[in-house]
């Protein structure tokens, strides 16, 4: 079976076909700057690269593009569409409406628009993603990922808000939690590397990258995660800035004369590691800038590895112990340094890594220290096989009904 995962945002369009006899990526690329102007990136598993500007008005153009860069000219991968046998989607805010992947339908589409006020930013490109590829490939069954869908097993107790409880009721305002595709595939991939039932584990799986959260993970299920309403709560990030008092957004919307929407702006696009540093929110910049005696540079990167390390006590806490921690993402998988400050001093844990294993870079492998009790993984991510998994799965499935 070949299935095409597609990932929209407002302004862009990534994908990856997968043949899922081996679980290879045949092709993957990047639609971006749809209703700016538009440029393609495609590249093939043998090497073939195409980079060309096009006109995407809107996500339909986009995934008029795709298509052209899957079966015509240099970087054909497949003769016709009708090779694929299903597409999967990624949506970022499935809310307590989407509780796990669902086959799509027109009602389905619309019910994700409906929830584009909880996710302004990518719900409504993810709606109109939909719709084209609906009607490029109108035969062709689709399926939709949740972002969310991981963390409805968070207690009420844990996702509620200090709001009065009319908040939750009339305008759904409670913590739903990110990245849970991610979580989902590298906690599966930990029990499996530990051979072990994920259910009588105790897992903190840490996210890091421009965008990052830390999940507690509990008997298989999600039971508290740092990301809330929105994807900008929880520890400090590449440009948000993460939990804060809430009375200090007030008095600094305040002080610079800012709205709500300048205020939004201002706490997602020019703060955290970006803010902190004055210098990038990219983490091999501020580690440049770092050797170089940058001060703000290095106290972004200690407030980052703090706010880590604290998450992780509290989910300790909270799950009344830990078997494992996995660090995955850009910044998890990559940043040998993070994972030694982070995981520095919490020996009473049982945590302790080895400074050599710790060298490797995007490796997948356990760097505990041989006595240490509880094991440190380097788990490298993949969201996109885990949403062709669930594809596949529930393609198959509805062949059999």
């Amino acid at each position: 079976m070949i299935i095409l995962v597609v990932n929209a945002g407002s302004s862009s369009l990534k994908y990856q076909l997968i043949n899922m006899e081996d679980e290879s990526v045949i092709a993957k690329g990047n639609c971006d700057r749809i209703g700016i102007d538009g440029h393609l990136s495609h590249k093939t598993a043998s090497g073939v690269k195409v980079e060309k500007d096009c006109d995407f008005p809107t996500h339909a153009e986009a995934f008029s593009c795709l298509v052209d860069a899957l079966t015509t000219g240099e970087g054909a991968v497949i003769s016709s569409m009708d090779e694929i046998s299903a597409v999967g989607h990624r949506v970022v805010q499935g809310a307590e409406v989407f509780t796990k992947t669902t086959l799509v339908t027109d009602e389905i589409i619309e019910k994700i628009d409906e929830l584009r006020e909880l996710a302004p930013v990518h719900n409504h490109g993810h709606a109109l993603a939909l719709w084209a590829c609906r009607k490029i490939l109108p035969n062709v069954p689709q399926v939709v990922v949740f972002d969310t869908a991981f963390h409805q097993t968070i207690p009420q107790k844990a996702f509620m808000y200090g709001f009065p409880y009319e908040d939750y009721e009339q305008f759904h305002v409670r913590k739903y939690g990110f990245h849970g595709t991610s979580h989902r595939f590298v906690t599966a991939k930990l029990a499996e590397i530990m051979g072990k039932d994920l259910k009588d584990l105790k897992v903190v799986s840490c996210h890091l990258g421009n965008g990052s959260s830390i999940t507690a993970v509990q008997d298989g299920k999600s039971v508290d995660t740092t990301m809330g309403f929105t994807p900008l709560d929880g520890v400090l990030m590449g440009t948000r800035c993460g939990a804060v008092d809430p009375s200090a957004v007030t008095y600094v919307a305040g002080k610079h004369g800012f709205g709500v929407s300048e205020m939004d702006t201002y706490m997602n696009k020019k703060s955290g590691m970006l803010g902190i540093s004055g210098v990038s929110s990219d983490f091999r910049d501020l580690d440049a800038a770092v050797a170089d005696g940058n001060a703000r540079a290095a106290l972004a990167k200690d407030m980052f590895n703090l706010s880590v390390k604290k998450i992780i006590g509290s989910y300790v806490a909270e799950m009344g112990g830990v078997d494992a921690i996995i660090f995955t993402a850009g910044v998890g998988e990559n940043d040998r340094s993070v994972r030694w400050d982070v995981c520095e001093h919490l020996e009473y844990l049982g945590i302790k890594i080895d400074p050599e294993k710790n060298k490797y870079r995007g490796k997948q492998m356990d760097i505990s220290i041989d006595w240490a009790r509880v094991r440190v993984l380097v788990i490298p991510t993949n969201e996109e096989l885990m949403i062709a998994k669930d594809t596949e799965r529930l393609v198959n499935e509805a062949k059999a009904q």
